[in-house]
């Protein structure tokens, strides 16, 4: 059974920062690409960043230079850590695997988690 595991969403005041985790079970891990999504209230889900299987990244914009996108495959886990955070952060973060990167990056990944919340406020 495929399983991927969220995990270290919570609250924290902007310009603080957090590591979200992703772990994965039940795939050849590291034959997959993976990403994080976020879906805030109200607006629809959107690609936050996206790590192939030899280790290539890409960022949207609107977390360039403020998230991190890393893995490795002898742990089947993922991380983002997510530093300077703004408001519009405020999202449930998803994980997504799937042995290619165009399908992960379009959205219809094969495997995903059940997400963790991240709230900023003050």
């Amino acid at each position: 059974q495929v399983q991927l595991v969220e995990s270290g969403g919570g609250l924290v005041q902007p310009g603080g920062s957090l590591r979200l985790s992703c772990a994965v079970s039940g795939i050849v891990f590291s034959v997959n690409a993976v990403a994080w999504f976020r879906q805030a209230p109200g607006k629809q889900r959107e690609l936050v960043a996206v790590i192939g299987s030899g280790g290539g990244t890409n960022y949207s914009d609107s977390v360039k230079g403020r998230f991190t996108i890393s893995r490795d495959n002898a742990k089947n886990a993922v991380w983002l850590q997510m530093n300077s955070l703004k408001v519009e952060d405020t999202a449930v973060y998803y994980c997504a695997a799937d042995p290619w990167s165009s399908t992960v990056v379009a959205g219809t990944a094969a495997y995903w988690g059940k997400g963790t919340l991240v709230t900023v406020s003050s």
